[in-house]
């Protein structure tokens, strides 16, 4: 058996640079096992696409890559958040299916779970994708998704003392969308002259920056997350602002993003964003969506995703999906998602380890 080395990798500024061979080689595994995991390529990012989350002051990354004969054949990435209250990390672990069953993945884990020991971090939590097959099933413990219970990724996880928490399930919307013009204005009607769509592109408009970390701190507490018990994520408007910043600088696909306006106080009181790949032939990646729990009840999850793919479609056409993540148990945002024509397509099982 070959012996391997664990080391941890620069992060480059630009993935042209000369010390980003590894960087690169690293976001290339991850992508070649989330593929597998979730039987799909679209959700792939390009190295210079990760860069922005690997610059962020206030989620701190790192990457761990494993090595056997000098070739990088597995990776390991650890990310917290700073702040009061910050007692959670992330961590992620993708081993080439070649190299697995050597300990690399038992020795890349034991690695970042250290990360999080030595920043005082008392949980750990995990998302892992696993193939769907026919055989035993594992559920989710807030009744809504499972997953096989025979993968071995689901034993590995097992027996280093996670349980699974949560499913969430990868769906899939093919462009163009029928009878889009339709559903928009379908769904302006049912909001109500109360509301108003807006839309941008990129950086976001001063006179929404306070508004919008509010939504984001919000999309941190009021989206389910079962037993996970992620903590709050707290936004202020110096950190909108350092996002942007950095996504200028970073990231060469474009977030498009549609808000609603609530015209009695000209507030913004929800938004959805879909982040954009440079090439037309690429899917598009539905990220945050959310309405404030007090604005509920007027149809605007609907009138916001449904603006956004009017705004994809006039700003940028000829992608050919959308793909977007839900947990199993948000079943309101599913109920809108597959109204829309979302299909599911594959999973993401989601554990928690208390360290």
């Amino acid at each position: 058996m070959p012996a391997f080395t664990i080391d941890e990798i620069v992060i480059p500024t630009d993935v042209g640079d000369a010390d980003a061979a590894d960087y690169v080689r690293c976001i290339e595994i991850g992508n070649a096992v989330e593929a597998i995991g979730y039987g799909t390529e679209e959700i792939a990012y390009e190295p210079a696409e990760e860069l922005t989350w690997f610059h962020s002051e206030r989620q701190p990354r790192r990457m761990l890559a494993a090595r056997v004969d000098g070739e990088v054949v597995a990776r390991a990435v650890y990310e917290t958040t700073l702040g009061d209250g910050a007692d959670s990390a992330w961590l992620t672990v993708d081993v080439l299916p070649g190299h697995r069953d050597r300990g690399i993945g038992g020795a890349l884990a034991d690695a970042v779970e250290q990360l999080a020991r030595d920043d005082a971090k008392s949980k750990a939590l995990v998302y892992v994708p696993i193939p769907e097959a026919p055989g035993p099933r594992l559920s989710a413990p807030t009744g809504y998704g499972s997953v096989r219970s025979d993968d071995p990724a689901i034993g590995f996880l097992q027996r280093r003392g996670y349980r699974l928490e949560q499913v969430e399930r990868l769906s899939r919307l093919p462009l163009p969308v029928p009878d889009l013009a339709e559903r928009l204005v379908a769904a302006t009607e049912r909001s109500g002259d109360d509301y108003e769509l807006v839309e941008w592109i990129g950086r976001t408009p001063e006179r929404w920056v306070d508004d919008l970390a509010v939504l984001g701190t919000r999309m941190s507490t009021d989206a389910p997350t079962a037993g996970l018990e992620e903590p709050e994520d707290v936004w202020d408007a110096d950190r909108i602002r350092a996002a942007d910043d950095r996504n200028e600088r970073f990231d060469p696909r474009e977030r498009l993003t549609a808000g609603v306006v609530h015209r009695p106080t000209g507030t913004l009181v929800g938004f959805s964003v879909i982040s954009v790949p440079r090439q037309p032939e690429r899917a598009a990646a539905q990220y945050a969506t959310l309405v404030l729990r007090e604005h509920r009840g007027h149809g605007l999850g609907m009138l916001l995703k449904v603006g956004n793919l009017d705004h994809l479609a006039r700003q940028r056409p000829g992608h050919p999906s959308v793909t977007t993540f839900n947990a199993e148990d948000n079943r309101h945002m599913l109920d809108v998602n597959e109204a829309v024509g979302f299909v599911p397509i594959g999973n993401e099982s989601a554990w928690r380890k208390d360290l």
